[in-house]
């Protein structure tokens, strides 16, 4: 397990996983990815894909409330709310440096941490999307049992460092929408779909390279990190739904473009490399 001790930043979580999910089932607007999946696989194009999740959205956006379950399981800070805020303190912390550097305004994303589905400003956020961040709230939403399937579905190492790399992978998403670049999925092409996520992937990287000096991963756990980037390829994912992939219908790269992209953010630790757009 990293060294998450060592580091002292702390980002805004909000813990609902004592609530009830809410009535209607759904997906929230990073949703997109796998929207596009079962669109493409249906013959439709990315523009209707984002069409569909807009929809959607639209559908649920009358349903707001959210019961409380009858359970202390998550009363007060638990070791996971800990991690989850760690790993998001530390990349607040190299991104104020990163927009310093730019001369722009860094402002901090929140996290939610829930269980089954729950209400965002981009209509339901459901655990069947995995992490996904939502750009009119500003908000990474995450049930942490998405890890379980990652592990056991797509065949990913697991562990603290892989975790870390996926909410890290969400903030570089919230970093895409601070200088308006991830306005352009709505171009609605899979190409600039794909640019999108690996720029992300590419953040994370340098998400990791900024611990390096403090000593938090352990020999070989950032392999976690690129395993996890690799697992959650298109190529594997269409393999493991269909039998087989189809590159013209990839949305988020593939296995190796989204292992490259990190590795390359985590060996320069530079920002600027990370331009796919």
């Amino acid at each position: 397990m990293a060294r998450w001790s060592k580091i002292s930043s702390r980002g805004n979580v909000e813990d609902r996983r004592s609530l009830g999910p809410v009535a209607i089932g759904g997906i929230s607007l990073t949703g997109v990815a796998l929207m596009f999946l079962m669109n493409y696989l249906n013959g439709g194009t990315v523009e209707s894909g984002l069409n569909e999740v807009l929809n959607t959205v639209l559908q649920q956006q009358t349903q707001t409330q959210q019961v409380a379950d009858d359970t202390s399981e998550f009363a007060g800070e638990d070791p996971y709310e800990e991690f989850a805020s760690t790993v998001l303190g530390s990349n607040n912390e190299a991104w104020l440096n990163e927009f310093d550097e730019m001369d722009e305004f860094y402002e901090e994303p929140r996290l939610v941490l829930f269980r089954q589905s729950t209400q965002s400003a981009c209509g339901v956020a459901s655990s069947q999307v995995g992490p996904h961040y939502c750009p009119a709230d500003k908000t990474i939403y995450l049930d942490e049992t998405f890890f379980d399937e990652l592990t056991s579905r797509f065949g990913a190492q697991g562990g603290d460092v892989a975790q870390a790399y996926v909410i890290s992978h969400e903030v570089g998403h919230h970093v895409q929408n601070l200088l308006g670049d991830l306005g352009r999925l709505s171009l609605g092409d899979n190409e600039t779909s794909v640019a999108i996520e690996l720029q992300a992937d590419c953040y994370a990287g340098v998400w990791a390279n900024s611990l390096i000096d403090d000593d938090v991963f352990e020999p070989g756990e950032i392999r976690e990190a690129m395993d996890a980037a690799a697992a959650v390829g298109d190529d594997r994912i269409q393999e493991k739904i269909q039998g087989y992939s189809n590159p013209e219908t990839f949305t988020h790269g593939s296995s190796e473009e989204r292992e490259a992209w990190f590795t390359k953010g985590y060996d320069t630790g530079e920002a600027e490399v990370c331009d796919t757009i």
